[in-house]
Order: C-alpha cells, then structure tokens, then sequence
C-alpha cells in the first residue's frame, strides 16, 4: 500500500478500518518487539486451548494479551512522535518520554505474565500431579 499523505478526516468507516489495519500491519512489519508480543500472544492462546479454560480466564488472558499490543503500538506511536519532533537529536526531556513509554510496555508485560502465570500454572501443574 503506498503510502498515506491526506491530512483529511477519515469520510466513512471503510477508509478508518482500512488505515486501522494499515497500522497494526505496520507495527508488525517495522516493530521486532510487537512482533515478539504477537507470536508469544498466539502462543499463549494455543497452549489455552488444551487446559480447559473457563470463560473468566480467557477474557484475563485475552485483555492481558491485547493490552500488551496496544500499549506497544502507544509505545511506538510515542517515539515516532517525539523522532519527528526532535529532529532525531538527544535532548533529556525526549529521552525521558521515550523510556517512559517503554516502561508502560514493561509494566503491562508484567503484569500479563502475571496474570497467566495465576491461571496457567496451576492447570498445567494438575495435569501432571
């Protein structure tokens, strides 16, 4: 697809669903650390499908997952920004918004894994014990 240049609003759900997707493709394409998230995401859920999960546990996982992703697309979202902005020069405040928002990516990580490690571990322990 080539590249994006109007600087109109969206004119129907289409073109928003459209440029939606053209995002989430993006950061899969230029991002290792998203593509990380996905594949251990899909993972995840494919481990999920053989314990049993109740309906409660896999909305956690799922929002867990997906909190995951969006955060790391805010995160990319935050450096492009302040790289555009600052001309791609060092400058303490820049740096300050850029660990920042990778900090909000390590926090959320944490407490997803988390939150899989209460509700996997305890099924997979029943299934060899």
């Amino acid at each position: 697809m080539e590249e994006n240049k109007k600087t109109t609003k969206n004119r129907g759900y289409g073109d928003s669903f459209k440029y939606a997707f053209f995002g989430i493709k993006t950061a899969f394409q230029e991002e290792r650390n998203m593509r990380t998230h996905l594949i251990l995401g899909l993972v995840t859920v494919l481990c999920c499908l053989f314990l049993n999960l109740s309906l409660y546990e896999w909305f956690w996982i799922l929002l867990c997952i997906f909190q995951v992703l969006v955060t790391e697309i805010w995160n990319t979202v935050i450096e492009n920004v302040v790289d555009l902005v600052t001309g791609q020069r060092f400058h303490q405040l820049a740096k300050k918004a850029k660990d920042m928002a990778a900090a909000a990516v390590l926090l959320t990580s944490l407490f997803s894994t988390i939150v899989g490690a209460v509700i996997i571990f305890p099924k997979v322990f029943h299934l060899f014990f």
